[in-house]
């Protein structure tokens, strides 16, 4: 009854059993990262996103920067000698959504924080060929006219705390509106770029 060629023929079992085995691979590869610490917990040093950051990434993810940049270093060495040591889980750990990403038009961006300037980001987003004669990324001149949103960033931070466990304080939730006082979308973009990447494990 239960020769190969039986359950070819009963299709009624071959799909019971091809999703009783399919799921005990998949837990049996996903079960054991809950209880890995280098997969749950962050790496040293690592802080959730300040309210210029975090208001800087939601500008990331609303231009579609992400479609472009991936934030992802793979561990192959054509990749760790470029862009430095390969992304790891713990430096995920406040990011929601990820934002890994698939495509590269232009360069990876998960260790750009420190790498160039706050005026070199400026420029460069103004307009990229400035800095990079052959770049065929778009200018994005107004977010250095367009005001931080500070509306929402104390519900945000608030959600993100309540929700998912980032270690905000109550001081900081109270005081993020004033942080974002007087910046631009240009400012907050830049001071999320710079952070990226800037908690990556060191090389041994």
């Amino acid at each position: 009854m239960f020769s190969h060629k039986a359950l070819e023929k009963n299709i009624g079992w071959l799909m019971v059993l091809t999703f009783v085995i399919v799921s005990f691979g998949g837990l049996v590869q996903i079960v054991p990262l809950f209880f890995q610490k280098s997969t749950t917990q962050p790496v040293e040093g690592l802080k959730p996103y300040n309210a210029l950051e975090l208001t800087g990434r939601d500008i990331y993810i609303r231009e579609g920067c992400v479609g472009c940049h991936s934030q992802m270093v793979r561990p192959f060495r054509a990749e760790t000698e470029r862009y430095g040591h390969f992304s790891v889980a713990g430096e995920f750990i406040y990011d929601r959504p990820f934002l890994w990403g698939s495509k590269r038009t232009g360069p990876d961006l998960h260790r750009v924080g420190g790498r160039y300037s706050d005026d070199w980001h400026y420029t460069h987003m103004m307009n990229p060929r400035d800095v990079v004669p052959e770049s065929n990324m778009p200018a994005y001149p107004w977010l250095a006219e367009a005001a931080a949103d500070a509306s929402t960033i104390q519900q945000k931070m608030t959600v993100l705390k309540n929700w998912a466990g980032h270690p905000y304080t109550d001081e900081e939730v109270a005081a993020a509106p004033e942080m974002l006082k007087d910046k631009t979308e240009m400012d907050a973009l830049i001071a999320y770029l710079q952070v990226l990447g800037t908690h990556a494990p060191k090389a041994k």
